[in-house]
């Protein structure tokens, strides 16, 4: 189960790589602490019902947090354009 963390540590840090290049600093940010988090959580030798648990918490937080960004943060029909 850490091997799982240690892939969502290589894919968000991926992610966040390309988040830097396209100059998007907060998101790059915030996917290089997700890319630590998962890294180290991979090394603490948990059970796999605590991985388990720690990854729902995870999904709990972030479907939470992009529902609020989504729902109030984000301007209708501000493209960037």
């Amino acid at each position: 189960m850490e091997r799982m963390f240690r892939v969502l540590g290589f894919w968000t840090g991926i992610f966040a790589i390309f988040f830097y290049m396209g100059d998007m600093h907060t998101a790059a940010m915030l996917f290089f602490g997700q890319t630590g988090f998962f890294v180290l959580l991979s090394y603490l030798k948990l059970s796999e019902r605590m991985y388990i648990y720690v990854f729902g918490a995870y999904l709990t937080v972030f479907f939470a947090g992009f529902t609020y960004w989504t729902t109030f943060m984000m301007t209708p029909g501000a493209g960037g354009h």
